[in-house]
């Protein structure tokens, strides 16, 4: 069946073109980029201004923080309003979320900024908070998955809030704000090497960019059936959207053995906390409450021991014993496939265990805290992140890759596992972007995510810059140049000799050990530094931005 024919029934849109509120929102930015420029001394008639796309990187809080103190400077450098898109990876759309909880933030950004800032410098969010978001989550969505749990328990201590805002929301309130595009990626695809990976996420509209398969973002999430909406869901909140974009291992499985000890002190905290349960723990109840939290502690200490190598079989044997003990359906007991391999076997005792547990709590009276339970488990153990209905499910489209027609349901995770920034949100061609700038948060090799975006881009037959010379080069600025139909892209480094105030490598090395990406929250001492050092970045570089956004108008020009 043709696009055109399905866009009269489907809520599903197929088609490369852009979003119909996007386009009037472009147009009315395009009035801001004029004044903007004019204020900094550039004429430029409005067919001929440069579309600019500025780009985060991940990087954790290291760059929810360097994009905040990047955006403050371009601010005071009156760049800020120079630019039409604002898209991000990972911890950079930490910040993005944070400030677009505020209307028209680019106003008023040094005292969004504080707000920030003294947010993070807080206590941050209890564990009664935490505890009563991830059973909301587990009482409001079909499908649970360890993204929930990521969000509350992690997340959460990073960001110090329960941010429950919506996606949608950001579609009015923010007409002198850049157009934010959150990225994140299709599991399957990454892993298979098959489809469309690239994932993003506005507040119009969320889909697949190269593809061209789009729904309503307040939709994302609903169950969908041959392109139309056939049982609903609530839209995700922004804790929630943090948590997709930000779940850095969700992809490989090296780091259940975290995960695991998250789950233990998850379990230890819903039994203390509720005090319901406490309330409950010496009547008669079967099974008792205590029994409940040993098997589950007895049950995640078995997977802990698999992953580190030992036996786990004398607790397998307690929690059989104990499921025997207060059965009351004796002939109902957990069966297990003997197996050589361990890890194997462990997983599947798990989901038996899980699967069982309705004929064990048949007579117990907390539902919800049941379910919760045995479905964090089943997450873990089967490693499910960012599990969604898919809203492409039996579209039969031929513009549309066949895997993801297939499946009820995807996966979607941390957009930085593939490419650690979003530049194939901003490629797309009808958004017609004439210059990329590229802040790199990254860890590692700062030149990675520019290389590998061109190598992915000359794959994919998108236009890109050749990133082996640039045009430009100094320490904390490349430019690589494009031509014709292929944009321009500016790369600024975060920690270079020149922010940093030294020209040997060892110093840039003490920064970068610093600030981390998997280290806990930053300590307050630790903000302030980083915000400086990421802004110069802006500042030291201001007329060299300048000099590129003027030589995009020449460019521009002599095609017209």
């Amino acid at each position: 069946m043709s696009a055109s024919k399905l866009q009269d029934s489907s809520e599903v849109r197929i088609g490369h073109s852009l979003n119909e509120l996007e386009k009037e929102f472009v147009t009315k930015r395009i009035q801001t980029v004029q004044k903007c420029l004019e204020k900094l001394g550039i004429q430029c008639p409005q067919d001929g201004l440069p579309k600019i796309a500025l780009l985060g990187s991940g990087g954790g809080e290291r760059a929810m923080l360097s994009l905040l103190g990047s955006l403050v400077e371009l601010k005071k450098t009156g760049l800020l309003d120079c630019i039409l898109y604002l898209s991000g990876v990972s911890g950079s759309t930490w910040c993005m979320t944070s400030l677009y909880q505020d209307s028209d933030w680019s106003t008023h950004l040094d005292s969004v900024k504080q707000k920030i800032i003294h947010r993070l410098n807080g206590r941050g969010v209890s564990w009664s908070d935490a505890l009563f978001k991830l059973t909301k989550y587990c009482n409001e969505k079909d499908i649970f998955n360890l993204t929930y749990v990521w969000a509350v328990m992690i997340v959460t201590s990073f960001v110090k809030e329960i941010n429950e805002h919506k996606v949608s929301e950001q579609q009015v309130g923010h007409d002198k704000d850049p157009f934010p595009i959150y990225t994140v990626i299709d599991k399957a695809c990454k892993q298979h090497h098959d489809g469309d990976p690239w994932f993003e996420i506005s507040p119009h509209e969320a889909g697949y960019s190269l593809t061209g398969a789009f729904v309503d973002v307040s939709k994302f999430g609903r169950q969908f059936q041959d392109g139309c909406d056939s049982k609903d869901q609530p839209e995700m909140d922004m804790l929630y959207l943090q948590a997709l974009c930000g779940s850095c291992i969700a992809d490989g499985e090296s780091d259940k053995k975290f995960i695991w000890k998250k789950i233990k002190e998850l379990f230890k905290h819903l039994f203390k906390e509720n005090e319901e349960l406490s309330g409950h723990r010496k009547k008669d109840i079967t099974p008792p409450v205590h029994i409940i939290h040993q098997v589950l502690m007895d049950l995640v200490e078995m997977n802990l021991l698999v992953l580190k190598g030992e036996d786990p079989s004398h607790l397998e044997n307690t929690i059989r014993a104990k499921l025997q003990e207060h059965t009351r359906d004796k002939s109902q007991l957990v069966f297990q496939m003997e197996t050589t391999n361990l890890e194997k076997h462990t997983m599947q005792f798990s989901l038996d265990v899980c699967n069982y547990w309705r004929h064990w709590f048949s007579f117990w009276p907390f539902d919800m805290l049941k379910y919760m339970c045995s479905s964090i488990i089943k997450c873990t153990v089967q490693w499910i992140w960012g599990r969604k209905y898919n809203f492409l499910h039996n579209m039969k489209d031929q513009g549309v890759p066949t895997i993801l027609q297939d499946s009820k349901t995807r996966d979607y995770i941390d957009a930085g596992l593939l490419l650690n920034s979003s530049y194939m949100s901003v490629l797309r061609q009808e958004r017609d972007i004439d210059l990329i700038i590229s802040l790199d948060f990254s860890e590692g090799d700062p030149f990675e995510t520019v290389k590998k975006a061109a190598k992915i881009c000359k794959k994919q037959n998108i236009p890109f810059p050749e990133v082996d010379k640039p045009s430009v080069e100094d320490p904390d600025f490349y430019v690589f140049k494009g031509h014709g139909e292929v944009p321009t892209v500016i790369h600024i480094p975060l920690f270079n000799t020149v922010n940093c105030g030294d020209e040997f490598k060892s110093f840039i090395e003490e920064w970068r050990e610093r600030y981390t990406t998997n280290q806990r929250a930053y300590r307050p001492d630790m903000i302030d530094p980083l915000l400086e050092v990421a802004g110069k970045n802006i500042t030291n570089n201001k007329e060299k931005l300048l000099k590129e956004i003027k030589k995009i108008i020449t460019q521009t020009a002599c095609k017209h």
